[in-house]
Protein backbone atom coordinates (compact mmCIF):
# COMPACT_ATOMS: atom_id res chain seq x y z
CA UNK A 1 0.00 0.00 0.00
CA UNK A 2 1.13 3.30 -1.33
CA UNK A 3 1.89 6.56 1.02
CA UNK A 4 -0.82 7.71 -1.29
CA UNK A 5 -3.84 6.55 0.06
CA UNK A 6 -2.47 7.75 3.75
CA UNK A 7 -3.84 11.70 2.50
CA UNK A 8 -4.29 13.87 -0.11
CA UNK A 9 -1.67 16.53 -1.98
CA UNK A 10 -2.82 20.23 -2.08
CA UNK A 11 -0.73 22.37 -4.50
CA UNK A 12 -0.61 26.50 -4.05
CA UNK A 13 -0.28 27.88 -7.15
CA UNK A 14 -1.44 24.71 -9.37
CA UNK A 15 -2.76 26.22 -12.16
CA UNK A 16 0.05 26.50 -14.68
CA UNK A 17 3.91 25.84 -14.60
CA UNK A 18 5.35 24.30 -12.34
CA UNK A 19 2.18 24.16 -9.98
CA UNK A 20 0.64 21.94 -12.73
CA UNK A 21 3.20 20.04 -13.09
CA UNK A 22 3.28 19.05 -9.89
CA UNK A 23 -0.51 18.45 -9.86
CA UNK A 24 -0.05 15.98 -12.98
CA UNK A 25 2.62 14.64 -11.48
CA UNK A 26 1.27 13.97 -7.73
CA UNK A 27 -2.06 12.67 -9.27
CA UNK A 28 -0.12 10.30 -10.99
CA UNK A 29 1.67 8.86 -8.02
CA UNK A 30 -1.55 8.24 -6.73
CA UNK A 31 -3.15 10.92 -4.75
CA UNK A 32 -6.06 13.39 -5.14
CA UNK A 33 -4.87 16.74 -5.29
CA UNK A 34 -6.45 20.10 -4.57
CA UNK A 35 -4.81 22.92 -5.94
CA UNK A 36 -5.14 26.95 -6.37
CA UNK A 37 -5.54 29.05 -8.59
CA UNK A 38 -5.71 33.16 -9.02
CA UNK A 39 -7.76 33.80 -12.34
CA UNK A 40 -8.52 31.53 -15.31
CA UNK A 41 -11.19 29.06 -13.85
CA UNK A 42 -11.23 28.03 -17.48
CA UNK A 43 -7.18 26.83 -17.23
CA UNK A 44 -8.01 25.47 -13.88
CA UNK A 45 -10.91 23.25 -14.82
CA UNK A 46 -9.20 22.16 -18.17
CA UNK A 47 -6.40 20.71 -15.68
CA UNK A 48 -8.96 18.98 -13.31
CA UNK A 49 -10.29 17.34 -16.56
CA UNK A 50 -6.70 15.86 -18.13
CA UNK A 51 -5.98 14.39 -14.83
CA UNK A 52 -10.00 13.13 -14.68
CA UNK A 53 -9.11 11.80 -18.47
CA UNK A 54 -5.43 9.88 -17.34
CA UNK A 55 -7.78 8.25 -14.17
CA UNK A 56 -6.80 10.74 -11.56
CA UNK A 57 -8.70 12.83 -9.39
CA UNK A 58 -8.04 16.97 -9.14
CA UNK A 59 -10.10 19.88 -7.99
CA UNK A 60 -9.62 23.28 -8.18
CA UNK A 61 -10.23 26.00 -6.01
CA UNK A 62 -9.95 29.75 -6.34
CA UNK A 63 -7.77 31.01 -3.64
CA UNK A 64 -5.59 34.65 -3.80
CA UNK A 65 -2.30 33.95 -1.47
CA UNK A 66 -2.42 37.32 -0.73
CA UNK A 67 -5.39 36.95 1.77
CA UNK A 68 -4.83 34.67 4.75
CA UNK A 69 -8.64 33.75 4.76
CA UNK A 70 -8.30 32.91 1.55
CA UNK A 71 -5.75 30.51 2.48
CA UNK A 72 -7.45 28.96 5.24
CA UNK A 73 -10.58 28.28 3.19
CA UNK A 74 -8.62 26.82 0.31
CA UNK A 75 -7.50 24.48 3.21
CA UNK A 76 -10.76 23.90 4.40
CA UNK A 77 -12.23 22.99 0.90
CA UNK A 78 -9.54 20.74 0.06
CA UNK A 79 -9.65 18.82 2.84
CA UNK A 80 -13.93 18.50 2.97
CA UNK A 81 -12.96 17.29 -0.89
CA UNK A 82 -10.36 14.85 -0.31
CA UNK A 83 -9.80 14.54 3.54
CA UNK A 84 -6.55 14.59 5.40
CA UNK A 85 -3.40 15.92 3.86
CA UNK A 86 -0.25 13.93 3.23
CA UNK A 87 1.53 16.30 0.84
CA UNK A 88 1.65 20.63 0.67
CA UNK A 89 3.64 22.18 -2.18
CA UNK A 90 4.01 25.82 -2.22
CA UNK A 91 4.08 27.07 -5.28
CA UNK A 92 2.14 30.68 -5.28
CA UNK A 93 4.40 33.28 -5.96
CA UNK A 94 5.38 36.46 -8.11
CA UNK A 95 8.64 38.54 -9.41
CA UNK A 96 8.51 42.52 -9.97
CA UNK A 97 11.46 43.40 -11.30
CA UNK A 98 13.22 46.70 -10.21
CA UNK A 99 16.92 48.06 -8.77
CA UNK A 100 17.05 48.95 -4.97
CA UNK A 101 16.48 52.78 -6.14
CA UNK A 102 14.03 51.95 -8.25
CA UNK A 103 11.32 49.33 -6.30
CA UNK A 104 8.27 50.54 -5.54
CA UNK A 105 6.99 50.46 -1.99
CA UNK A 106 3.99 48.25 -3.64
CA UNK A 107 6.17 45.65 -5.45
CA UNK A 108 8.28 45.25 -1.86
CA UNK A 109 4.74 44.86 0.00
CA UNK A 110 3.41 42.58 -3.07
CA UNK A 111 6.36 40.20 -3.26
CA UNK A 112 6.92 40.19 0.68
CA UNK A 113 2.81 39.13 1.01
CA UNK A 114 2.95 36.44 -1.34
CA UNK A 115 6.41 35.07 -1.77
CA UNK A 116 7.12 35.39 1.91
CA UNK A 117 4.16 35.52 4.51
CA UNK A 118 1.73 33.42 2.13
CA UNK A 119 4.34 30.71 2.31
CA UNK A 120 4.48 30.59 6.17
CA UNK A 121 0.74 31.10 5.86
CA UNK A 122 -0.14 28.04 4.00
CA UNK A 123 2.00 25.84 5.76
CA UNK A 124 0.16 27.18 8.90
CA UNK A 125 -3.12 26.78 7.91
CA UNK A 126 -2.33 22.87 6.26
CA UNK A 127 -0.33 22.11 9.74
CA UNK A 128 -3.96 21.43 11.79
CA UNK A 129 -5.11 18.58 8.89
CA UNK A 130 -1.69 16.75 7.87
CA UNK A 131 -1.10 13.31 8.69
CA UNK A 132 1.87 11.89 10.99
CA UNK A 133 5.06 11.57 7.90
CA UNK A 134 3.58 14.98 5.77
CA UNK A 135 5.41 16.22 3.53
CA UNK A 136 5.88 19.91 3.20
CA UNK A 137 7.87 21.04 -0.45
CA UNK A 138 8.24 24.56 -1.43
CA UNK A 139 9.05 26.46 -4.40
CA UNK A 140 11.49 28.90 -4.13
CA UNK A 141 14.19 29.56 -6.68
CA UNK A 142 18.10 29.42 -7.62
CA UNK A 143 18.42 33.17 -7.14
CA UNK A 144 18.72 32.46 -3.75
CA UNK A 145 22.52 31.20 -4.42
CA UNK A 146 23.11 33.62 -6.85
CA UNK A 147 21.39 36.17 -8.63
CA UNK A 148 23.65 37.70 -11.06
CA UNK A 149 21.70 40.34 -13.08
CA UNK A 150 20.64 43.58 -11.45
CA UNK A 151 16.58 44.48 -10.46
CA UNK A 152 16.52 41.46 -8.88
CA UNK A 153 17.43 41.86 -5.17
CA UNK A 154 13.88 41.85 -3.90
CA UNK A 155 12.98 38.27 -5.01
CA UNK A 156 16.53 37.43 -4.48
CA UNK A 157 15.59 38.42 -0.43
CA UNK A 158 12.13 36.84 -0.37
CA UNK A 159 13.81 33.44 -2.04
CA UNK A 160 16.26 33.93 0.51
CA UNK A 161 13.90 34.07 3.74
CA UNK A 162 11.85 30.54 2.12
CA UNK A 163 15.06 28.53 2.45
CA UNK A 164 15.77 29.74 5.75
CA UNK A 165 11.80 29.50 6.84
CA UNK A 166 12.01 25.48 5.86
CA UNK A 167 15.17 24.86 8.26
CA UNK A 168 13.16 26.27 11.15
CA UNK A 169 10.21 24.43 9.98
CA UNK A 170 11.68 21.32 9.65
CA UNK A 171 12.86 21.36 13.31
CA UNK A 172 9.41 22.29 14.40
CA UNK A 173 7.53 19.57 12.60
CA UNK A 174 9.81 16.73 13.03
CA UNK A 175 8.62 15.58 16.21
CA UNK A 176 5.56 14.03 13.80
CA UNK A 177 7.77 12.80 11.54
CA UNK A 178 6.79 15.75 8.85
CA UNK A 179 9.74 16.66 6.74
CA UNK A 180 10.17 20.30 5.01
CA UNK A 181 11.78 21.23 2.07
CA UNK A 182 13.06 23.51 -0.51
CA UNK A 183 13.19 23.14 -3.97
CA UNK A 184 15.15 25.85 -6.16
CA UNK A 185 14.50 25.81 -9.96
CA UNK A 186 16.46 28.02 -12.58
CA UNK A 187 14.76 29.36 -15.55
CA UNK A 188 12.04 26.58 -16.57
CA UNK A 189 10.13 26.72 -19.40
CA UNK A 190 6.84 27.86 -19.19
CA UNK A 191 4.09 30.73 -20.65
CA UNK A 192 5.20 32.98 -18.68
CA UNK A 193 9.20 32.79 -19.28
CA UNK A 194 8.91 31.87 -23.62
CA UNK A 195 9.74 35.10 -24.42
CA UNK A 196 13.32 34.52 -22.74
CA UNK A 197 13.81 31.05 -23.50
CA UNK A 198 16.13 31.75 -26.24
CA UNK A 199 18.20 34.34 -24.68
CA UNK A 200 18.61 31.83 -21.20
CA UNK A 201 19.66 28.83 -23.43
CA UNK A 202 23.27 29.99 -23.71
CA UNK A 203 24.04 31.34 -20.44
CA UNK A 204 23.50 27.36 -18.66
CA UNK A 205 26.11 24.45 -19.13
CA UNK A 206 23.59 22.20 -20.53
CA UNK A 207 22.98 25.10 -23.13
CA UNK A 208 18.84 24.77 -22.22
CA UNK A 209 16.48 25.69 -19.42
CA UNK A 210 14.23 23.27 -17.73
CA UNK A 211 10.96 21.79 -18.10
CA UNK A 212 8.13 22.09 -16.02
CA UNK A 213 8.25 17.83 -15.32
CA UNK A 214 11.45 17.67 -14.40
CA UNK A 215 10.80 19.83 -11.09
CA UNK A 216 7.58 17.69 -10.82
CA UNK A 217 9.68 14.56 -10.66
CA UNK A 218 12.12 16.07 -7.97
CA UNK A 219 8.58 16.79 -6.26
CA UNK A 220 7.70 13.57 -6.30
CA UNK A 221 10.89 12.36 -5.34
CA UNK A 222 10.47 14.29 -2.20
CA UNK A 223 7.01 13.53 -1.34
CA UNK A 224 7.59 9.72 -1.24
CA UNK A 225 9.18 7.55 1.32
CA UNK A 226 12.37 7.87 -0.06
CA UNK A 227 12.95 10.74 0.89
CA UNK A 228 12.12 10.77 4.44
CA UNK A 229 15.34 11.96 5.56
CA UNK A 230 15.47 14.74 4.07
CA UNK A 231 14.45 17.47 5.65
CA UNK A 232 15.28 21.30 6.14
CA UNK A 233 17.25 20.92 2.80
CA UNK A 234 17.05 23.42 -0.17
CA UNK A 235 17.34 21.46 -4.06
CA UNK A 236 18.64 23.65 -6.48
CA UNK A 237 17.48 22.19 -10.24
CA UNK A 238 18.96 24.71 -12.68
CA UNK A 239 20.56 22.90 -15.05
CA UNK A 240 24.26 24.84 -13.40
CA UNK A 241 23.48 28.61 -13.59
CA UNK A 242 24.86 28.86 -10.67
CA UNK A 243 27.93 27.00 -10.84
Amino acid sequence: MSDSTRGAALVFGGARGIGAAAVRRLAADGYPVAFTFVSRPDSAQALVQEVAAAGGRAHAIQADSASADAIIEAVRQAVEKFGLIKVVVVNAGIYRAGTIGDVSLRDLDEMLSINVRAVFLSIQAALPHLVDGARVITIGSNVAVRTGIPGASVYQLTKTAVAGLVKGAALDLAPRGITVNNIQPGPIETDLTASMIEALKPLSPLRRVGQPHEVGALISYLAGDEAGYMTGASLTIDGGFTL
